[in-house]
């Protein structure tokens, strides 16, 4: 930690400006992820200032993600987040890439499967009928970031017959190797706990908090591809949404999508 003084300003309250000063030394890198921060009595000495200040400033930087703190512990640079662009189909390789992070996958299931009622609505099958299951852990910089289970109807399963689907994504094999494009898709965001077996998986507590992303995929034609269920690690994800509001457009009539990106949170700067 600098042991360069805190110079405070009139006019400007003291939080706000010692939350500032812990800001731009995370931003100029002269703290890093997972470095510790000065207990609060540290920083109250340091700044001059009363430990409800320090932890004011504390709090806010804790809310903007710039810290996390540790229960008997103290507080500590929270890694830094990259967004990355969910609303343009990308495949998970291709976010992992945007975000600079190495991207792998463990095939841990692949079998047939009959359609459960919600899979055959999503697909347009009927109920019962057969497709292939497949579950894969993605892990960015070999950490399990997701974990994803994905249906598809026979045929386009075929396609990845004989696939290292360790080494390479659906969307390649469809697109790349088949010639077959996926032009749309319909998402569905919720959050929910970690079970037991998915918990395992991701390496986090029984119940800890996941995105739950459902992704219907479809060709030409509205042909469904196939649908997965994704879950993401909440500590490690997050969602951007970009709305504008058109100059003539009419207030009722809402804002558009410009941008939904998913922030990936990494140890890079570690």
């Amino acid at each position: 930690m600098p042991d360069d003084a805190i110079a405070f300003r009139p006019g400007r309250p003291r939080h706000e400006q010692l939350s500032e000063w812990l800001r731009d030394r995370i931003r100029t890198r002269r703290l890093v992820a997972h470095d510790p921060l000065p207990s609060e009595a540290a920083l109250g000495a340091m700044a001059g200032v009363s430990r409800i200040t320090v932890r004011r400033a504390l709090a806010t930087l804790e809310y903007e993600g710039c810290i996390y703190r540790r229960q008997g512990l103290g507080s500590f640079v929270a890694p830094r987040v990259i967004p990355q662009g969910l609303v343009r189909l990308t495949d998970f390789a291709q976010d992992m890439e945007r975000a600079g992070l190495a991207a792998t996958s463990r095939v841990l299931h692949i079998a047939p499967e009959p359609a459960s009622p919600v899979v055959a609505e999503a697909l347009g099958l009927n109920e019962g009928a057969p497709t292939v299951r497949l579950d894969r852990l993605r892990l960015a910089d070999g950490r399990p970031v997701a974990l994803d289970r994905t249906w598809l109807p026979p045929f386009y399963a075929q396609l990845l017959d004989g696939r290292d689907l360790d080494a390479v994504t659906i969307y390649h094999v469809l697109e790349h190797d088949a010639g077959i494009p996926v032009l749309s898709g319909r998402y569905r965001i919720e959050a929910v706990a970690a079970g037991a077996d998915d918990a395992a998986a991701l390496e986090v507590p029984e119940g800890a908090p996941l995105l739950r992303v459902v992704r219907t995929s479809y060709t030409t034609g509205e042909r469904a591809v196939y649908v997965q269920r994704r879950l993401y690690r909440a500590d490690r994800v997050a969602f951007d949404l970009d709305l504008a509001r058109e100059p003539d457009a009419d207030a009722a009539d809402g804002m558009p999508l410009r941008g939904f990106e998913p922030v990936f949170m990494t140890d890079a700067d570690a």
